[in-house]
């Protein structure tokens, strides 16, 4: 099958040649179809497996017909990054339509979003926080809403937003079309897809989710306090060139992009706490070549869209088997390969566990040759991984004092709480 057989819009078709797709993945020969003759639709799919064009282009089919000054299609997702990252999508291939489209999310100045908002842009694509306040303040009209999709709607509810999006659902009109497409399928989905959908077409759902087959997957046993060292020497020996590396929490995400820079690598970072602005700065610089590593927190993971990126490196073991499918997602992207490296410590061991069972196989073990897993980090020329800080140690280095014991100067203590409350 190749895309002109979808009989689509001669000028979607021309944005479909523009970004080089000729072929279909599995996805999108499967979900377009049903999708064209406005049927519901129930899609898991692997990350990387194209389900962005998969929804994209019978939303865009159906908005070629006629034109209106009205959002007709509302497209929500989890984060900032893939709001971008689908509107992007959709403004390629709609680039020689009329049809208009605009992001709304948190993190920047809701006025230039209020204002494609109430001049009726065709596609909105938007988070559910930002999304919700504006309209609860009455700025833009859905009531002409056709389509409205949901994209990784499981990673929407790890981070909560379930009351938010049965709050915005609440001011949609109930006669639309309606997809859902996720790239693994819990309960709470699969309950809510019921409450949504009406007679859907159902495309892998009984599929156990797995990482795309062009990522190469290994396990690199270290010590916790070896695992910037290794990664420096990973990246000195050219082993990895450009690599996407994940961290567990903000806090490790900026220490080790600290270290990485201290050692002459060009590096930037991405998370929660950096602006939108500093986010989508460090996202370019990567895409662009102009930065070796982008560190990230699983907030990037489904947000990140880079053209044959290479390697994939989990500094920090994810706390769930999801988390893990979606990180190495990033690389093999399309029908590309990739390489996909975790760092194991001893207590990330049971967390390896549940991902080699979801997986179900053992990911190859390997080390890297010459490479002292025994040195103390000061003989690798390095201070070795932003690690917790031990139990015994205040935040300032000093020793922890006995906990039973009275305090010095109960009436200095006193009064800095007071100080502290002012």
């Amino acid at each position: 099958m190749r895309f002109s057989d979808f009989n689509l819009d001669p000028e979607l078709q021309r944005g479909i040649s523009d970004m080089g797709f000729d072929v279909p993945t599995p996805i999108q020969c499967t979900a377009v179809p049903p999708a064209l003759e406005g049927r519901d639709v129930l899609g898991c799919a692997m990350t990387g497996s194209g389900k962005t064009a998969a929804f994209l282009l019978p939303i865009l089919q159906r908005l070629s017909n006629r034109n209106r000054r009205a959002t007709r299609a509302l497209i929500i997702t989890p984060t900032r990054e893939l709001a971008v990252q689908v509107n992007e999508h959709c403004q390629a291939l709609a680039r020689h339509t009329r049809i208009r489209s605009a992001t709304v999310f948190g993190g920047v100045k809701p006025a230039p979003q209020e204002r494609a908002l109430r001049s009726g842009v065709e596609v909105v694509v938007a988070t559910p926080g930002r999304l919700l306040d504006l309209m609860q303040q009455g700025i833009g009209r859905f009531d002409g809403l056709e389509v409205l999709v949901l994209d990784e709607a499981d990673r929407m509810l790890d981070m909560g937003f379930l009351p938010d999006i049965r709050r915005i659902l609440a001011r949609l009109p109930e006669r639309r079309q309606t997809m859902l497409f996720s790239a693994t399928m819990p309960r709470p989905i699969a309950d809510l897809s019921r409450k949504l959908l009406t007679d859907p077409v159902r495309l892998d759902v009984e599929r156990p989710s797995a990482p795309a087959t062009g990522v190469s997957q290994a396990v690199m046993p270290i010590e916790e306090r070896l695992k910037t060292p290794l990664l420096l020497e990973m990246l000195n020996r050219g082993d990895i060139r450009t690599a996407l590396v994940f961290t567990r929490t903000k806090h490790r995400a900026n220490r080790l992009a600290e270290k990485l820079s201290r050692a002459g690598v060009r590096c930037d970072r991405i998370h929660g706490n950096r602006s939108q602005k500093q986010r989508q700065a460090a996202l370019t610089a990567f895409k662009n070549g102009r930065i070796q590593v982008l560190v990230a927190t699983d907030i990037a993971a489904r947000g990140i869209d880079v053209d044959a990126l290479p390697h994939v490196v989990n500094f920090d073991v994810p706390g769930q088997p999801e988390d893990y499918i979606h990180r190495v997602g990033r690389t093999a992207r399309r029908g590309t390969t990739g390489d996909a490296v975790t760092f194991v410590s001893p207590a990330e061991r049971s967390q390896l566990g549940a991902i080699e069972r979801a997986v179900g196989h053992q990911i190859p073990r390997r080390q890297l040759k010459g490479f002292d897993h025994t040195a103390k980090p000061e003989e690798l020329g390095g201070r070795g991984a932003p690690g917790p800080r031990p139990a015994n140690r205040r935040p300032n280095g000093g020793p922890r004092r006995n906990p039973g014991a009275p305090p010095r100067n109960r009436r200095s203590q006193k009064g800095r709480r007071g100080a502290h409350r002012a």
